[in-house]
């Protein structure tokens, strides 16, 4: 008997559990008539292609992307979380999980691009070689499921920014859906907030190689370091944390200019000096200017292999 009513639990709850959430969340969400026609071209979109596999890392976009997908294309969909010692194992576990939770084929392969020394120089366009290792992976794993494209969650804000993996995308044949229908990042979380995804508010995410300035070596010992260091503050509770390793004895931390005063209580701050120190860092700093995406992005400009 309690074999059975584990059972019932089981099969039943991820789906109570999700209807409900959305139920709840689109009585508590107001959307314009613009937002609501860019949902219906995407899932137009998205009917079009017939098939696809998703490059999913659980964030805001992926998974609000992975959402209709999987709604439009059923289970010609499958979701591809690729890990590295370049992004954190908490995240990986988190979209396997939140994926699985939402009845979406799911699978984790390896990346290669710490094998790759144009990738481990750091160069500018850093990213574009890390994207080329991922989306050819997705590209093979498509072909073998017999899916016909790739789809990845760029959004239509992401034109504006640094990205070299735009181009690897662009070189591949990779679509974008969310950037096509010109859905905008604050358009995405309030349609994820409505359709009752718990990543509607969840803080952006970046692989640990950009906590590194550029032309300073990725070493998988960097990489642990970083990683253990945001995991501290992140434990800590504070919501957005970039750690960036300025050198093997300086780190500069970004958080939110409204935590600020939480990182200077004394009881706190005893405990941070003191978890840093032990990773290597003898001079901590705090930025003034708070998290900021890409803030190493400013030295491009100023900086040159020579430097």
């Amino acid at each position: 008997m309690s074999g059975r009513g584990k059972k019932n639990k089981v099969s039943q709850s991820p789906a109570k559990k999700n209807s409900e959430s959305e139920k709840l969340a689109q009585q508590e969400v107001s959307l314009s008539p613009k937002i609501l026609n860019k949902y219906e071209r995407l899932k137009q979109r998205l009917a079009s292609l017939g098939g696809a596999v998703i490059a999913y890392s659980g964030g805001v976009d992926s998974t609000f992307l992975l959402r209709v997908a999987h709604e439009v294309l059923k289970d010609k969909v499958l979701a591809v979380v690729a890990s590295s010692l370049t992004y954190p194992e908490r995240e990986v576990r988190q979209a396997i999980k939140l994926a699985k939770e939402m009845g979406v084929r799911v699978c984790r392969i390896k990346t290669k691009e710490m094998a790759n020394p144009s990738f481990l120089a750091n160069p500018p366009d850093r990213c574009y070689h890390c994207k080329q290792e991922l989306f050819s992976s997705l590209k093979k794993i498509a072909a073998r499921e017999k899916l016909p494209f790739v789809l990845d969650g760029a959004n239509y804000d992401d034109r504006r920014d640094y990205r070299p993996g735009a181009r690897a995308a662009r070189e591949l044949g990779i679509i974008s859906p969310l950037a096509e229908v010109r859905l905008k990042k604050e358009e995405i979380r309030l349609l994820s907030r409505w359709l009752g995804l718990p990543t509607w508010d969840k803080p952006s995410l970046a692989c640990l190689a950009s906590r590194l300035p550029y032309f300073t070596e990725i070493k998988p010992e960097r990489l642990a370091r970083i990683a253990r260091a945001e995991n501290f503050l992140l434990r800590a509770g504070f919501k957005q944390v970039r750690v960036r390793h300025e050198s093997d004895d300086l780190v500069r931390l970004e958080i939110e200019p409204e935590e600020m005063p939480l990182i200077i209580e004394p009881a706190l701050r005893k405990r941070l000096i003191r978890r840093l120190k032990l990773l290597g860092y003898n001079y901590i700093t705090l930025d003034l200017e708070g998290y900021r995406p890409g803030s190493l992005n400013l030295r491009l400009k100023k900086k040159t292999p020579a430097d």
